[in-house]
């Protein structure tokens, strides 16, 4: 249930496609590495808006072992979507799609055309974004955090505690 209320609600915070205020603006891009910074900007306004949220939050709850690359992980945890060039609606099909047709299924899509391939590529995500910020020049923990962010803890690469307050924030 927990999760549905939260597709629910990043559903509703993306209809009107609103960015990160101009101060957190400012405050995201001093964390993150000149390569991280494009990624950022590809990124749609409500994906920019929802990782601040969730670097924040992770800030709040880590205190003084919010580092950097934490940051930047959960700045740019979702980066990967912008691959796929789904909007909002098509993101919600995708994910109705994983639902249904099952996670193997969607992401065999991505070796196909068209609608059916983005809804692929927008399920690869993680791998896809953790491709692009090795690309970037990212610190392992961000690259790392970007392809696990959907598993489950036993399989994070990242140190628990920091892994677990990147999840919670993410999934406020």
């Amino acid at each position: 249930m927990a999760g549905a209320l939260h597709l629910a609600k990043r559903f509703f915070g993306s209809i009107l496609p609103i960015g990160p205020k101009a101060a957190d603006r400012a405050w995201t891009l001093e964390q993150l590495l000149a390569g991280e910074q494009d990624i950022w900007h590809k990124m749609s306004a409500t994906d920019r808006r929802h990782g601040v949220g969730v670097a924040r939050r992770a800030q709040a709850t880590l205190g003084e072992q919010a580092t950097r690359p934490i940051l930047a992980a959960a700045l740019l945890h979702d980066c990967g979507k912008t691959v796929s060039g789904l909007g909002t609606y098509g993101r919600v099909i995708a994910t109705l799609s994983v639902k249904l047709a099952g996670r193997d299924q969607a992401f065999a899509w991505s070796e196909t055309r068209g609608f059916t391939r983005r809804v692929g590529l927008y399920v690869e995500h993680p791998r896809l974004g953790s491709e692009l910020l090795g690309l970037a020049g990212s610190a392992p923990l961000t690259v790392a955090w970007a392809e696990q962010h959907h598993l489950a803890p036993k399989d994070w690469t990242v140190p628990l505690e920091v892994g677990q307050a990147l999840k919670d924030a993410d999934d406020d």
